[in-house]
């Protein structure tokens, strides 16, 4: 039976880990010592509903949508500018992204072995190392590990990451506006703010995005990031003075800059690239779980397809290009519109 590694537990890996586990030996590592909690909510569109379907969960799905109203765009005091439809931020259907990640694990936890609080180190060929557990031997390695993926930095002499021009961070606080299912989107300069409530009504989540030149934010200590946030954010009124002290205060505090993949092949050798890892649209693009559900599809049946796994690697990014390429620029022309600074 065909041995498969699969690097990530995020949404792309375990989907994949559930379309092989009849026909390969699969395990799952993970970097995080359990399935992911927190995070932005995630949205459905198009195919990605016959996806859901075929993993038996569409339904239970379905049972998670926040139940967005839509958003109200407000201008630099507050004031209601304009009414946008749930659709432009929820997508068809939109759910939390930790209770989508725990239920991919619930449906694959028998199917598959994980490794959780693990990290490949090295691929050559057939073998694998890894930072505790002893060195073993795959037929094929899948990266399934997000935008700053281990397997791309291992496997691939370019890492392909392009920066849309835009950071931001993200945290709760307590929803002292009474948003209930509702979102409020204030936009200034290059500057965005999106607020919203779909979960528990005392709390509320907020985005502050503003423009930057490099991701290289990403990689700097938290003290740095806030004061790069501040700064974005200097001299404005509204509710933006409390943002920033929440901010600091925040405990589920996350920062990370708006940033595609873009590479001429997802594939070298036995390894290849799956999701974010090989091909994130952005965040902007309101595609990336849709994405990675679909190609995991897509993936999973060229490799039970056939026995020569470079055929199969070949298929899969012959079907998936033009999908992913739509995606790309969805997702720069979004993120282009919050960045742009009117006239």
């Amino acid at each position: 039976m065909t041995k498969v590694l699969i690097s990530g537990a995020g949404v792309a890996g375990p989907a994949l880990a559930y379309f092989l586990s009849d026909h390969c030996e699969v395990t799952v590592v993970e970097r995080a010592p359990e399935p992911r909690g927190g995070g932005y909510n995630v949205d459905f569109r198009g195919a990605a509903f016959d996806v859901l379907a075929e993993l038996g969960i569409e339904e239970r799905v379905r049972a998670l949508d926040t139940k967005m109203r839509g958003t109200t765009l407000v201008d630099e005091t507050g004031a209601m500018v304009a009414e946008l439809p749930a659709e432009v931020f929820s997508g068809e259907l939109e759910v939390p992204k930790a209770d989508l990640t725990r239920l991919l694990h619930d449906i694959t936890k028998d199917r598959a072995h994980y490794v959780f609080d693990e990290s490949i180190t090295a691929i050559d060929g057939r073998h694998v190392e890894f930072e505790r557990r002893d060195k073993a031997e795959y037929d094929v390695v899948i990266g399934a590990d997000g935008v700053w993926s281990t397997v791309r930095r291992l496997a691939f002499d370019e890492q392909g990451l392009t920066h849309l021009g835009l950071s931001g961070v993200g945290f709760s606080l307590a929803n002292h506006l009474g948003l209930d299912h509702k979102g409020m989107l204030w936009q200034h300069g290059g500057a965005a703010i999106y607020l919203y409530s779909s979960g528990d009504p005392r709390r509320m989540t907020v985005s502050m995005s503003f423009a930057t030149e490099s991701p290289e934010l990403d990689r700097c200590p938290r003290d740095e990031q806030e004061q790069a946030v501040r700064a974005a954010f200097a001299g404005h009124s509204w509710e933006i003075p409390g943002l920033l002290d929440a901010m600091s205060a925040a405990e589920d505090y996350y920062f990370g800059s708006t940033c595609q993949i873009r590479l001429d092949r997802w594939s070298r050798g036995r390894v290849a690239l799956l999701g974010d890892a090989g091909y994130c649209a952005a965040p902007t693009s309101g595609m990336g779980t849709s994405q990675a559900l679909t190609a995991a599809r897509s993936l999973a049946r060229h490799l039970i397809a056939t026995d020569d796994h470079e055929a199969a690697f070949r298929a899969y990014e012959a079907e998936l290009r033009p999908y992913v390429t739509e995606n790309q620029e969805k997702g720069r022309q979004a993120a282009q519109s919050l960045t742009a600074t009117p006239a």
